[in-house]
This record gives structure tokens, C-alpha cells and sequence, in this order.
């Protein structure tokens, strides 16, 4: 019985998840993007997937109605890559959320994200996730602040001596 009502409870959310993310067409229409219901439920699987892989758990609709509001005016999104584009930042979300510990508010990761992915990364998620969320969870394990850059350090060892020498 308790396993029925498990089901019935999932479905619901499941359901309710969709139509969040259906509602997110009002907004993404401006910019010619548009899910069907079933690209949206695939969303909530990929979500509900990244939770698990993650060994997370999240409580109402989660962030893909957030991604998908900070990234519709993406210009490195079409139709042609819209929904495959949101599974990888979905998937990326959750494994950055616990690389960096937790210490940036969802809405900080994805505003992180986005800045990201629409400036230095140029619409790349492979240096998002492989070199700039790297950069950031790495800068906040160990105490430095998310823009933290150890180029400088490297500069400073490259340069002259007083005598003129390296």
C-alpha cells in the first residue's frame, strides 16, 4: 500500500514538474525557444537522474525552471540545440552544486553558469563544466574567493630579475 501511495506521490510531482517547465515557454517564446511536453519530461528525468548520480535531494519544482529563465536569451541557443544544451547544464548544475560544497546559492551557480557559458566559454559546456566550474569549486575548497585566478602567480615567476635575468 505504502509503495502505491509512493508512486501516486511521485507521479504527482513528476506532473507538477512539467508544468512548470511548460510554463517557461511563455517567457522562452521571445527568444524562439519552445518544449513539448514530452522534452519537458525528459527534463525531470535528467533531473531526477543527476539528483540520484549526485546523492542529492531536492524539494519542489528544483532549477530547471530557473536554468531555463536565466539561459533562454542565450545567443549560443537555437531550437536545434535548446533541449539537449539544458540536459548538460542540468547534469552540470548537480555535479557542481556538490563540487563547490555548497557554499554558492542555486541562483548564484547558475547566474555563474551563465555568465560563463555566454562570455569566456562562448556556448562551450565543455569549458564551462571542464575549466571554468573547475576553476570556481576549486577556488572555493580551498578558501579563495570564485574569481580567484592563480595566472597572476604564474606571471610573477615568469618575470625579470633585478639583474635582468629570469
Amino acid at each position: 500500500m505504502a509503495f502505491e501511495l509512493s508512486l501516486f506521490g511521485g507521479a504527482l510531482v513528476e506532473k507538477q514538474a512539467v508544468n512548470e517547465v511548460m510554463k517557461c515557454n511563455d517567457l522562452t517564446v521571445k527568444f524562439g525557444l519552445v518544449l513539448t511536453e514530452t522534452q519537458a519530461l525528459a527534463l525531470v528525468e535528467t533531473r531526477s537522474f543527476a539528483l540520484k548520480e549526485n546523492g542529492r535531494i531536492e524539494f519542489g519544482g528544483g532549477v530547471i525552471d530557473k536554468i531555463i529563465n536565466k539561459f533562454c536569451d542565450s545567443p549560443y541557443l537555437s531550437m536545434h540545440n535548446y533541449e539537449e544544451t539544458l540536459h548538460e547544464l542540468l547534469e552540470t548544475f548537480y555535479y557542481y552544486k556538490n563540487e563547490t560544497l555548497d557554499l554558492m546559492s542555486d541562483d548564484d551557480l547558475i547566474k555563474y553558469m551563465k555568465n560563463a557559458f555566454d562570455g569566456i566559454c562562448q556556448g562551450s559546456l565543455e569549458l564551462l563544466s571542464g575549466r571554468e566550474l573547475y576553476k570556481l569549486a576549486r577556488n572555493l575548497r580551498y578558501g579563495y574567493t570564485p574569481d580567484y585566478s592563480d595566472d597572476a602567480i604564474e606571471l610573477d615567476e615568469d618575470e625579470e630579475d633585478e639583474d635582468g635575468e629570469y
